[in-house]
């Protein structure tokens, strides 16, 4: 009998669990991941590798704070909408 997509989140979120649950360094577990986020907005603001190292650190961490301040919006105006009720997966 096949899985409703409601049980398959829950099969994959206890799985998930349980492997966290046996992970001694999680910092170390999400390095590479981590890493190859970051390094996105170095490649953004300087594809071509030409900028100072420093230079384009400071870029980064612009690109960096723009990207999260845009989630943030999005967000904002996902809850609003929802508030209003505007329909969306969250409202009742």
């Amino acid at each position: 009998m096949p899985l409703s997509p409601q049980q398959r989140v829950l099969r994959s979120r206890a799985a998930a669990y349980v492997q966290w649950s046996r992970e001694g360094d999680r910092t170390a577990r999400t390095a590479g991941a981590r890493s190859s986020f970051l390094s996105r907005f170095e490649a953004e603001v300087d594809p071509d590798g030409r900028l100072d190292p420093t230079e384009r650190a400071h870029r980064a961490a612009y690109a960096r704070k723009a990207y999260f301040a845009k989630l943030a919006l999005k967000s904002s105006q996902a809850r609003a909408t929802r508030k209003q009720g505007g329909g969306g997966p969250a409202s009742p």
